[in-house]
């Protein structure tokens, strides 16, 4: 069973405002999460004290949802609590993942899931951004961007192109006027290659080869922020990289750097290679670690920069699902 929430505001304590409110949110909560009636099996509903004229309870029965158990209660009166306000907690039979709904006023008690929001997070190779990143975003209902995906279709945009990859200006006039659009359907990433999902075709070894060729051109990788920076102006994102937070949305409200000893990541990278059975010593991570954070910090573009304004998370003794519910709950105090 998941528990589903939501708020709206009334512009009046009217019956009329109350349905009309009552009946808007319930709507937008059962059409969102694509809610079929008989998965419903209680609605708890809360008003705030300047609401008299009618019981959201009732207002939700003569708006059709009557196939449940409806519960309606009082809140205390609280100075500077959000006036003319009915807040709700759907209770459905359901798998699939809730989006909670917030409207009018109410979109100011949940920014994050009301409003577009952008969330920075990066840090040296092994610290975890990669699935620290998706945990983050399952949990709020955002798009977790894989900036890789962007690369690998630009390189398929070139092969499919025909164009030679030692040519730097057959690359850019391709990449100049590339159709790429990242979308986030049922909790998944697609990647959308001249309308064309090409979600399956980019992750072959061909296509991870040519990409690491057209990511080296720094008029590409010019692009791919360029589109990186539209993406999150129009959907709530997370990014992970090495330069989210000081190039790519510098502006970002939401910025954290995360990091670990060397000795704990490449402990984690040998005990992920055992498993897919390689068999390349603790040690020989050991080195590359070290030598990649180098090569990271040192590069001339997009370096490895921890933003001044970023909150700093050592994950060494931390799960990825602890850095994640920190993440998270850093954010709720923010907003």
């Amino acid at each position: 069973m998941k528990a589903i929430r939501g708020a709206t505001t009334l512009a009046a304590d009217t019956p009329d405002e109350v349905r009309a409110g009552v009946k808007e949110l319930l709507t937008a909560i059962k059409t969102k999460n694509n809610l079929h009636s008989e998965e419903i099996v209680c609605i708890l509903l809360s008003s705030t004290a300047d609401i008299k004229s009618l019981y959201p309870a009732k207002a939700a029965r003569e708006a059709g949802f009557s196939d449940c158990a409806l519960y309606s209660s009082l809140e205390p009166d609280i100075d500077g609590s959000l006036a003319l306000c009915v807040r709700v907690m759907v209770l459905a039979e359901t798998d699939r993942p809730v989006k909670y709904v917030y409207l009018r006023g109410a979109r100011s008690l949940r920014k994050d899931l009301s409003e577009v929001i952008n969330i920075a997070l990066d840090g040296p190779a092994g610290s975890g951004k990669s699935t620290v990143s998706k945990l983050v975003a399952k949990k709020l209902d955002i798009l977790s961007l894989d900036t890789g995906a962007m690369y690998r279709a630009a390189a398929l945009k070139c092969l499919k192109s025909g164009v030679d990859y030692a040519e730097k200006s057959q690359v850019e006039r391709v990449i100049d006027h590339i159709d790429l659009k990242v979308e986030y359907r049922d909790g998944r990433q697609l990647t959308l290659l001249d309308g064309e999902d090409v979600s399956g075709q980019i992750r072959t070894p061909q296509i991870s080869m040519l990409a690491s060729y057209v990511s080296a051109y720094p008029s590409v990788r010019m692009k791919m922020v360029e589109l990186q920076r539209k993406i999150a102006s129009e959907v709530s994102c997370i990014l992970d990289g090495r330069d989210i937070g000081t190039n790519v949305l510098p502006a970002c409200p939401f910025k954290f750097f995360l990091t670990a000893t060397p000795e704990i990541r490449a402990k984690r990278r040998y005990n992920e290679d055992r498993l897919k059975g390689s068999a390349q010593s603790y040690e020989s991570i050991l080195k590359d670690i070290n030598e990649r954070d180098e090569q990271d910090r040192n590069r001339a573009v997009a370096p490895l920069r921890c933003a001044a304004d970023a909150v700093v998370i050592d994950t060494s003794e931390m799960t990825a699902e602890e850095v994640a519910q920190t993440i998270c709950e850093k954010i709720q105090e923010k907003i």
